[in-house]
């Protein structure tokens, strides 16, 4: 008996999967907050340089500050201040003779900086502005790695382990190494403790979706799996909130760390995945979470043609012994024709989503309303999302948003920035259908890999997604060369990944496969309302 047939038994949705859901949104809500904390622990607010020397020439003290300003810092060519130039001395004709004209320097003494958005950024701290801009970029990019290289090291180790016990070791290592880069004392202890972090925090992000969607059945998969991804727009909503109040990059770490404190005291309520156990022989626990789930449902009747000998009958026995690793995504044809087409349309998902994620500064509006925008679209587009995926699949949905996000990218190519209201109306229907193919293709991927090498699967697309991510801020580097390189770049990457997505199998409505021998067989398709 498969696991999909037990789960139609003793009931694919209840209070048992509605519990474990809202377990894991008290960790999962953590995830956009880190993911996108550089959008507010390293802005960069409005600065010019320190121009405090001029008080000891004795000839500044009856001008006012503005006028300070306009005799000690040079203006750009639209009349704003220089930030990271300064006159080497006073602009003031009677202290400048014929042969002496003042310089521009790069700033002497430091910056000084507007405290109307911010009160400490990375930016402020160590001073990470004009020649030193770089790094301040980097820190999101050291972040990602960190996610990157954490992917296929937690879902390598939650195929051999499980899912629970992997789960609680991401929970004490995020808030461990997020702790300490708040108490960062230099740039470089901070860009290390945040690279552990980013590698921690990729447990949850790959383990807990897989946890849940193991656990429903069938036909709730596509409901409750959009329903799941609400928890990243409740964290979205909640980081703008908290950003918004919290102005001190260290506090607000501390503050969107916070919920993994609930969610430890909570991981003792944590089921293990019930596929996980019988994928791999361990029938009792297997039967005691079962069991478990059955009474949560009112389904204990059905529990007594369920006994632990036959789920040790319904595991294939060579299987028993088999530690399944990365290597095994490639072994046959078919799995590497899946791990190749997915890994490529992973990779052009990301890269676009957080190529417009990570660059709101770029349509005009406040910071925080720009991102409580892209925050909002996001209730209704995953509304309509159930009912797209629910009429006509996995496959045209997850190709139509990646072609239409590749849409939206072309017209603002075409937009110019001073129509800004135009613009960010195309950037936000941009982000929202960029959104709706993240959410896609999360749960499609949970679908298309067998249960044996499933978080393994997951490992190796979050990998490849979190290095289009490492890449994607850096490809803005590119205006330089041609203003419309980036953009053009972003959009023709959405295409790509829309074009291979149809390369990939139907998974709407079929049992998920549990053995790396079931990718060779077709997919088992269940009817509606089917009793199986």
């Amino acid at each position: 008996m498969k696991f999909d047939n037990i789960l139609s038994e003793i009931g694919g949705v209840g209070k048992f999967q509605i519990k474990l859901i809202l377990i894991q949104v008290l960790s999962r809500i953590t995830l956009p907050c880190h993911f996108l904390l550089n959008n507010f622990m390293a802005g960069v607010p409005s600065h010019h340089c320190n121009i405090s020397t001029l008080d000891n020439l004795n000839v500044s003290s009856n001008l006012t500050w503005e006028q300070k300003l306009a005799i000690g810092i040079p203006t750009e060519m639209d009349g704003t201040l220089s930030s990271c130039l300064m006159f080497s001395k006073p602009r003031l004709p009677r202290l400048l003779n014929s042969s002496e004209e003042s310089s521009v320097v790069h700033c002497q003494n430091g910056w000084v900086y507007s405290k109307r958005y911010f009160k400490s950024t990375l930016a402020t701290e160590w001073d990470l502005v004009c020649s030193r801009k770089g790094m301040n970029k980097a820190t999101a990019t050291i972040f990602f790695i960190g996610v990157m290289l954490g992917a296929p090291l937690f879902g390598y180790l939650s195929d051999r382990f499980g899912r629970r016990r992997l789960l609680l070791v991401s929970y004490l290592t995020t808030m461990t190494f997020a702790v300490l880069s708040a108490l960062s004392t230099s740039y470089v202890m901070f860009v290390i403790m945040r690279f552990f972090t980013g590698m921690s925090i990729s447990g949850i992000s790959i383990i807990s979706i897989v946890l849940n969607i193991e656990w429903l059945g069938v036909e709730q998969r596509t409901l409750f799996g959009v329903i799941f991804s609400l928890d990243w727009t409740l964290g979205n909503a909640i980081l703008v909130g908290i950003a918004r109040m919290i102005n001190e990059w260290r506090l607000l770490i501390l503050v969107v760390t916070s919920p993994l404190i609930l969610a430890l005291v909570a991981w003792r309520w944590l089921p293990e995945s019930g596929r996980w156990l019988m994928a791999n022989g361990k029938v009792d626990d297997a039967h005691y979470y079962i069991n478990q789930c059955a009474e949560m449902n009112n389904r204990s009747k059905c529990m007594a043609n369920i006994t632990p000998r036959m789920l040790l009958e319904s595991v294939d026995t060579d299987t028993d012994d088999n530690k399944y690793t990365f290597v095994d995504l490639f072994k046959t044809a078919n799995m590497r024709k899946l791990a190749i087409c997915s890994g490529i349309v992973w990779f052009g998902v990301a890269f676009t989503y957080y190529g417009i994620t990570l660059n709101i500064s770029g349509f005009g509006l406040n910071l925080y309303l720009t991102q409580f925008i892209f925050a909002i679209i996001e209730l209704p587009m995953k509304i309509g999302l159930y009912f797209l995926l629910e009429n006509i699949g996995r496959r045209p949905a997850q190709a139509g948003t990646s072609l239409s996000t590749g849409l939206f990218l072309f017209i603002n190519l075409f937009v110019s920035k001073d129509k800004w209201v135009i613009r960010t109306i195309v950037g936000v229907l941009g982000k929202a259908v960029s959104e709706a193919s993240f959410t896609i293709i999360f749960f499609y991927t949970i679908e298309l890999y067998p249960t044996v090498i499933r978080q393994n699967g997951v490992g190796y697309t979050s990998f490849v997604a979190r290095l289009a991510v490492s890449i994607s801020p850096l490809i803005m580097l590119l205006e330089d060369l041609w203003p419309l390189l980036p953009p053009m770049t972003y959009c023709g990457m959405a295409v790509l990944s829309g074009l291979v997505v149809l390369l990939l199998p139907e998974t709407q409505n079929t049992r998920m496969p549990e053995f790396i021998e079931d990718i060779d067989k077709p997919r088992e398709k269940l009817s509606r309302g089917k009793t199986i």
